[in-house]
């Protein structure tokens, strides 16, 4: 039993070790080449932050582990909303701009209510995950489009792209982004084998492991990307970073890992969790409307997030959720 519950912790260490890595080799690979600075910001970093829930649940697809897959992705978006977003909040309160509920928050319902249409019939099937990966290539490509006509849109940014990017040497460059991708190919291997293998030993399901301990440890990027973004006072990056990981979670870590392997569903998934996912999601609509005035989602607000995730997680174990 100490080897997997191993396998998880260092894992998971060496994973968003191994992420940040990654994306630093990437952007000053970028940077030395002459990409722009707005591209990198999009797509490589965009991709980088989200690379431990996309390499898990590719993994756990390949594996044969539906629950994992399923489970990181949208227990990430839980721990972002209810959680990363919360505990933001608790620190410093975020100014919602109207922007934002207008036009991102919206598109995320969307996302939310198609990924809970696309499963009702039991599967997600490798048509679905295509339709899933089409939708995202247009909201990337229609970011970046906004961002070359010089119009700030968070829609699928994840962290400050404005933060100056590191130039190195081309070979140290590509020594991180090589060894950032292989850490991050064997860390999240051993995490999915570890977490299968705590699930077996207590009788628990892996969707379970992939909802609490998996979708924690690949939310860990985004923690640090919204608390940095309240310290240097830019709040709506902030919720940005949320939106934008959600959708990439719902979108492309989903997508990819059902483009793998035809992924069965839970009853649970579409009962309980996404049932969650979709009231948190809605949640930012009530929590950011400003009645009259700019929007705020207050420390009192935070804790309400953060109450809700404890209250979840705690149900999720003391249910001992079975398949």
């Amino acid at each position: 039993m100490l080897y997997p519950i191993l396998a998880v912790v260092i894992g998971l260490i060496v994973l968003v070790w191994s992420a940040d890595k990654f994306v630093e080799g990437a952007a000053s690979l970028a940077a030395t080449l002459g990409v722009p600075t707005l591209l990198i910001g999009m797509v490589i970093m965009g991709f980088g932050t989200s690379a431990p829930e996309m390499v898990v649940s590719a993994i756990a697809a390949s594996k044969g582990n539906p629950g994992i897959a399923l489970g990181n992705a949208y227990g990430s978006n839980i721990a972002n909303i209810a959680l990363i977003l919360g505990l933001t909040a608790m620190l410093s309160p975020i100014a919602v701009k109207s922007k934002i509920l207008r036009t991102e928050l919206p598109v995320l319902a969307l996302i939310t209510a198609l990924a809970a249409w696309q499963l009702w019939d039991g599967e997600l099937s490798r048509n679905d995950a295509f339709v899933l990966l089409g939708v995202f290539s247009v909201l990337v490509g229609w970011s970046i489009f906004q961002g070359m006509r010089g119009k700030t849109d968070n829609l699928a940014i994840e962290i400050d792209d404005s933060e100056e990017i590191k130039k190195q040497p081309v070979g140290k460059s590509l020594f991180w982004l090589v060894t950032g991708l292989v850490l991050l190919v064997i860390s999240s291997d051993r995490m999915v084998w570890g977490a299968v293998e705590i699930a077996r030993t207590f009788g628990l399901s892996d969707h379970l492991i992939g909802l609490t301990i998996i979708a924690f440890g690949t939310s860990l990027p985004e923690l640090a990307a919204s608390f940095a973004a309240v310290k240097k006072n830019e709040h709506d990056l902030a919720l940005g970073n949320v939106i934008g990981s959600n959708l990439f979670n719902t979108l492309a870590v989903v997508g990819i890992a059902g483009a793998i392997h035809p992924l069965e569903i839970s009853p649970n998934i579409l009962q309980r969790d996404m049932i969650v996912m979709s009231a948190l999601t809605l949640s930012l609509f009530v929590f950011g409307y400003g009645f009259k005035k700019q929007g705020r989602i207050n420390r009192f607000k935070g804790a309400i997030l953060v109450t809700c995730y404890i209250g979840y997680t705690t149900y999720l174990v003391a249910t001992q959720v079975v398949k």
